[in-house]
């Protein structure tokens, strides 16, 4: 790991670690950069530097803008992801300027990180892969218990929609528990 990275990604780990959720005793956050990253390699075959640094902060401070702060419902649920994703775009920036990153390399990482590259961006497709898997993983059993059958069937063919052939095809070899798999099932069946 080269100087940059180690610096970029203790700036990283520095502010995940202020997330209040824990899991296993750990930062939520920084347990789900862990998912992340752990895709990558297997959505692109040699993820850039730019690329493992926006999976690390994929949900950079998700916490500092609370979803309760906005109305329910999918208006309001947009509104939320757009100022967190600008929010998380404008601290990752920060983040890395103090950690002396390259200007390029910091503007690259902003625009993944905060949603902001053009339509058919190769590593945008791959962050929106892994994460898309990793809420198919670790997510989907908890995010079923809290929702009716049907939001949750229209959920999962939303993220089959945002996802590459190839995050599609790594979704499918998933090993889901049974119920899980049966909402898949259910979306794909009726995805058309």
């Amino acid at each position: 790991m080269s100087e940059v990275e180690a610096r970029a990604r203790a700036a990283i780990e520095a502010a995940h670690a202020a997330d209040p959720e824990r899991e296993d005793g750990r930062a939520a956050e920084a347990s789900y950069a862990d998912h992340v990253e752990a895709w990558l390699p297997r959505l692109v075959e040699a993820p850039s530097l730019a690329l493992r640094l926006a999976g690390r902060g994929q949900h950079l401070e998700r916490w500092a803008i609370p979803r309760a702060d906005f109305p329910e419902g999918r208006g309001g649920y947009l509104r939320w992801r757009s100022a967190v994703h600008q929010r998380q775009g404008e601290r990752i920036r920060e983040l890395l300027a103090a950690a002396e990153c390259d200007g390029a390399l910091t503007e690259r990482v902003a625009q993944l990180v905060a949603k902001g590259a053009p339509q058919g961006d190769a590593e945008a497709q791959a962050l929106e892969d892994a994460a898309c898997l990793v809420f198919l993983e670790t997510e989907l059993p908890v995010f079923q218990q809290q929702h009716e059958r049907d939001k949750v069937v229209d959920v999962l063919r939303k993220t089959w929609r945002k996802m590459s052939p190839r995050g599609q095809q790594l979704a499918l070899a998933l090993s889901l528990p049974g119920e899980a798999r049966a909402l898949v099932d259910s979306a794909l069946a009726s995805k058309a």
